[in-house]
């Protein structure tokens, strides 16, 4: 019944700037910490961006250092919808983009996630 579906990807330039959404249905939303993961051809998937939720409309934000200070995760409880917002695109950020929901409401650095969408392609041109 869980559901998570990936959408916003695309092929765009160097620089340029993408926003990343997915719907979520079938839990409470604000129950479970939700996560952006990214994966390209060679590579092992690999965390980008995380939530935590502390209340229903309040949560705190865990990010990768190679993304740190580019990309923006966020959360709207209201719309069951978890945001990445990414900016100054590289090329080495082209990837599929996975969401993930956690077991808790709290996001646990190398802890496995339960449920995964099917992914949406971002391609960065150099």
């Amino acid at each position: 019944q869980v559901q998570l579906v990936e959408s916003g990807g695309g092929l765009v330039q160097a620089g340029a700037s993408l926003r990343l959404s997915c719907a979520a249905s079938g839990f409470t939303f604000s129950a479970y910490a939700m996560g952006w993961f990214r994966q390209n051809p060679g590579k092992q998937r690999e965390f980008v961006a995380a939530i935590s939720w502390i209340g229903a409309n309040t949560y705190y934000a865990d990010y990768a250092d190679s993304v740190k200070g580019r990309f923006t995760i966020s959360g709207d409880n209201a719309k069951n919808t978890v945001y990445l917002q990414m900016n100054s695109l590289k090329p080495e950020d082209t990837a599929v983009y996975y969401c993930a929901r956690s077991g808790s409401r709290r996001y646990t650095p190398g802890g496995g996630m339960e449920y995964w969408g099917k992914g949406t392609l971002v391609t960065v041109s150099s």
